[in-house]
């Protein structure tokens, strides 16, 4: 089964903190939490492509057909690797899928921090249920570097413009072959799922972040979401979108800092390996 494709940012000797990208267009998760990543480089960073984005491939026929539960399972076998429990910073997608997996391999996870996550059927909703379709199908009839802007000021930025390099990071990983069969075939996507009867069983501590004007679900999915995890938090960010990271990237890394603790601070037996960090060196891997 091919592995996920990961890149290991930060000091090498220290627990990293697990980040899981969008479902979006090209979104791969070392560009959509590169603004926070660039405001930490002292933390160890594991930022991994789930199946079909990034360098990683397709999804494995052996994975099970599950749009969260399939990627749940290869990101379970790649922690399984490192030895210890992690703590997971999510957006959308990756959020869906680190519940996902926390439910059925907590042995696995310590923390979540999720971002406008969906995994289950709730109370609040999409504000526009057709807005993802409609923004992909618009991308790949013409793309380039004026829709995949489009695209992103449309759905993840509020008010200002997402820059150009995070523009054309995004279209890079947009237009991979891989990336266009995920993006124009559903199927590819893995079948729909809902996550609710699940959720009771994520026992650890969960900060889901809500933009106050995201526009595929609402401040109040995010409070259902939060309740209806045992140890569910919310936290609504006003002027912000889907992509809080993005966009207001100082306050996603103080909230990160606040409740994913870094292990190389908490004076635990983790942390001595972390006091002498070196200077960030990508690692990638497939």
């Amino acid at each position: 089964m091919p592995g996920l494709h990961h890149t290991r940012l930060g000091p090498e000797n220290a627990v990293p903190t697990v980040v899981l990208h969008g479902g979006g267009p090209g979104c791969h998760a070392t560009a959509d939490f590169a603004a926070v990543l660039d405001r930490r480089p002292r933390r160890s960073w594991l930022c991994v492509d789930l199946p079909g984005y990034g360098a990683t491939p397709l999804p494995d026929a052996k994975l099970p057909p599950g749009r969260f539960s399939g990627p749940a399972a290869a990101l379970a076998t790649l922690l399984g690797t490192l030895g210890h429990p992690v703590q997971i910073l999510a957006q959308s997608l990756g959020g869906a899928v680190a519940l996902a997996l926390a439910s059925r391999r907590p042995e696995l996870v310590e923390r979540i921090m999720l971002i406008g996550s969906t995994p289950a059927v709730l109370p609040g909703g999409h504000t526009d249920p057709g807005l993802g379709a409609r923004l992909r199908d618009d991308l790949y009839a013409d793309p380039g570097p004026i829709r995949m802007r489009a695209l992103m000021a449309g759905a993840e930025w509020y008010r200002e413009e997402p820059p150009e390099d995070l523009v054309a990071a995004r279209l890079r990983s947009a237009t991979t072959v891989t990336a266009h069969a995920v993006s124009t075939d559903p199927a590819a996507r893995g079948t729909d799922e809902d996550l609710g009867p699940l959720l009771g069983g994520v026992t650890v501590p969960t900060l889901a972040v809500w933009g106050a004007h995201d526009p595929f679900s609402d401040p109040a999915y995010g409070a259902a979401l939060a309740g209806a995890l045992p140890h569910g938090d919310l936290v609504v960010l006003g002027r912000t979108a889907h992509h809080p990271q993005s966009e207001r990237p100082d306050t996603v890394a103080a909230l990160v800092d606040a409740f994913l603790p870094d292990p190389g601070q908490t004076g635990g037996p983790r942390s001595a390996a972390a006091q002498n960090p070196s200077r960030i060196r990508p690692q990638e891997n497939s």
